[in-house]
């Protein structure tokens, strides 16, 4: 059998010296109470619904965005170029009385919603779904 030379015995001391303070230190770190608490609530009623209101939607359209006008709110349907909260209910009493509408053109059946303001909307929305 070959001897160990010095400098192999030295790597070999420094290697087991690193090994033992490792793990001193991880069962030294690793024994005292528990650094992390969860404390939960219990509640006996449901998170009240989430309302819609004018500060959790954005005011103007984002980018490629479209809105469905057979599915819309009122506060959604007031995010449309030109349609303020009147027409924006219009559209949704219309839709109530007379059922979903078939192509974006038929927005122009709603009274005070002509040619002019679906032409600055047509872009925006869509009757699918």
């Amino acid at each position: 059998m070959e001897k160990i030379k010095r400098f192999d015995l030295a790597v070999l001391c420094l290697t087991a010296l690193f090994v033992l303070a490792a793990a001193g230190y991880f069962l030294w770190t690793g024994s005292g109470d528990e650094p992390w608490q969860v404390d939960t609530v219990r509640r006996d009623e449901p998170p009240a619904a989430v309302q819609e209101t004018e500060s959790a939607r954005p005011e103007k359209l984002l980018e490629g965005e479209t809105i469905n006008i057979n599915t819309a709110s009122v506060l959604e349907l007031q995010r449309l170029p030109g349609i303020g909260e009147a027409r924006a209910q219009a559209i949704v009493d219309w839709r109530e009385q007379e059922g979903a509408f078939t192509a974006p053109e038929d927005l122009t059946l709603v009274p005070g919603i002509g040619e002019g303001i679906l032409a600055q909307c047509r872009d925006y929305i869509t009757v699918e779904g």
